[in-house]
């Protein structure tokens, strides 16, 4: 069952956490990002192919070159947050969205508008980059 999206809604901290109107918000946040990541991408590989041409003068074509490999560095880091998205969306079917991966805690609603693929509180997520930082700094 899908309830109808107020355009104004923002979640509160004072109404149930991850309640069926938060669940449907956060969707339609991430389907909307998910959305407009795809549009990008289809309009970079129209840009792409548009620009897909011999440059004769060798600056140029450097400089083509490396625009293109920046746009596809791009769109790679954008596949793999599509992934993220999906793997919040199937969250969101289970239950499980909103919830600390680690401690099973709810995530704040601030943290969760800031960055709705987040699967750590913030208080995890400290913890988890303290972790690695000791493990690079070996």
């Amino acid at each position: 069952m899908s309830i109808e999206i107020d355009q104004e809604y923002r979640p509160r901290e004072d109404e149930p956490f991850m309640n069926e109107r938060q669940r449907e918000y956060f969707r339609h946040k991430l389907l909307q990002w998910k959305e407009d990541i795809l549009r990008e991408a289809k309009e970079t590989l129209q840009h792409l192919q548009d620009e897909n041409q011999n440059h004769p003068d060798i600056a140029d074509r450097a400089s083509s070159e490396t625009d293109r490999a920046i746009e596809l560095r791009a769109r790679d880091r954008q596949r793999k947050l599509i992934a993220k998205i999906d793997s919040a969306l199937e969250r969101i079917d289970d239950g499980s969205y909103g919830y600390c991966e680690e401690t099973g805690e709810p995530i704040s609603l601030k943290r969760l508008e800031a960055r709705p693929i987040a699967t750590l509180s913030i208080e995890a997520q400290e913890r988890h980059e303290r972790r690695e930082r000791v493990y690079r700094d070996d």
